[in-house]
């Protein structure tokens, strides 16, 4: 089907931050297909780890116990603190199952009529009807009403919209959001916004749902994004990096939101299965060995300050913010057409909310690379703004 405005460019493969084409060309790869190649591309130990499990067996179901599965759960929890995980093969996914636990608690718990979760504006959770009800994109709604009800959306970061609903609605069960919103437009949740938050839910007996799929698994330069404000949700979701491309997604739960989902009330056919699992046990173990969270830290710090050196006093960079390896170059117009100047130039970018440069490297990113990157991209955007 025609869902995708393709760029004209094949890879045929890639070795570290690069990607080659079918002619030879090669690219610097800072999207990392959008935030998923955590490793970069054919890194050893994930290609070894792969192949040894493809050798063994794929794919068993969730009929039977499967012990990878096991030890990833175990993982998950020890470096989040929960207490539960459900695997799936996606971020929708991931947040449908959250959405589908808030709602089940609101039932379960709160003996409430019709659960409510209060959602963020500019957030994005997915595209399945209920995380596109969820989602604050009218592009992306657009023909596909009648919505889910259930969703109340409040500006991101305001603390008191959240309050006034708390104030008016017995229906609210949880609060959802991404605690850097990537297709938004790179936007972060201040940290004492996110505590504040967290205060909020217990007060009033609501659920916590972080989104974690684009900014979690070590991408901020630590294993999740709420842990920069030590604000610990009830449920988190993560998929894209947590298995360096080979597609995986995962809803954990802690505190009230454990213990609910009983066999038959959710489930998943090829969620948590050999192959994906043994992938993602060894991402987690490589962002371990190599350090590639303190990595992620300090090129991310290079690369912002290396496009405000850049790009300082030119007219229509409107802001460059971000979290780690999760960085954006706000501009004051539209700037979707750098995408295929960068293309050109051999590098690889992404524009988001019109007038954001998206910037997701692989967690191993060098500063080599960010030096390239930085004279690479700084003077098609200065050149960009120039006309």
């Amino acid at each position: 089907m025609n869902t995708y405005a393709r760029l004209p460019v094949a890879f045929t493969h890639g070795q570290g931050t690069l990607l080659f084409d079918e002619a030879g060309q090669q690219y610097l790869d800072a999207l990392s297909g959008i935030a998923v190649s955590t490793l970069g591309h054919n890194h050893p130990k994930l290609v070894a780890a792969i192949s040894r499990q493809a050798a063994k067996v794929l794919h068993t179901s969730n009929i039977y116990r499967i012990p990878l599965q096991e030890e990833l759960a175990a993982r998950i929890a020890d470096i989040s603190g929960m207490d539960e995980v459900f695997f799936c093969n996606s971020g929708l996914e991931a947040n449908e199952a959250a959405i589908k636990l808030a709602r089940f608690y609101g039932h379960k718990k709160k003996n409430v009529d019709l659960p409510s979760i209060i959602v963020m504006e500019h957030a994005f959770h997915g595209r399945s009807l209920a995380t596109l009800s969820a989602t604050a994109n009218r592009k992306t709604q657009a023909g596909f009403e009648p919505l889910v009800s259930g969703f109340v959306r409040v500006p991101f970061g305001d603390i008191d919209a959240v309050r006034q609903i708390a104030s008016r609605s017995r229906d609210v069960v949880a609060v959802m959001l991404e605690v850097l919103q990537g297709e938004g437009g790179v936007l972060t949740a201040d940290d004492e916004y996110l505590r504040t938050l967290r205060a909020l839910c217990d007060e009033h007996g609501w659920l916590l749902i972080c989104d974690e799929v684009q900014c979690g698994t070590g991408r901020t330069g630590k294993w999740f994004g709420w842990q920069h404000s030590g604000a610990k949700p009830d449920i988190m979701t993560l998929a894209k990096g947590l298995a360096s491309g080979v597609p995986i997604g995962a809803c954990a739960v802690s505190g009230p939101a454990a213990g609910l989902f009983q066999p038959g009330n959710h489930g998943s056919t090829f969620g948590g299965n050999p192959l994906a699992c043994a992938a993602a046990l060894t991402t987690l173990d490589v962002i371990t060995s190599e350090n590639l969270m303190d990595n992620a830290r300090h090129i991310g710090e290079t690369l912002r300050a290396g496009f405000a050196k850049a790009l300082e006093g030119v007219d229509g960079v409107t802001d460059i913010r971000g979290r780690g390896l999760m960085i954006g170059i706000e501009l004051g117009r539209p700037c979707g057409e750098l995408v295929t100047r960068a293309l050109e130039a051999g590098l690889l970018i992404n524009v988001t909310s019109g007038n954001v440069i998206r910037l997701l490297p692989a967690l191993i990113f060098s500063e080599s690379d960010a030096k390239a990157l930085i004279e690479g991209l700084a003077p098609l955007i200065r050149d960009f703004l120039s006309q």
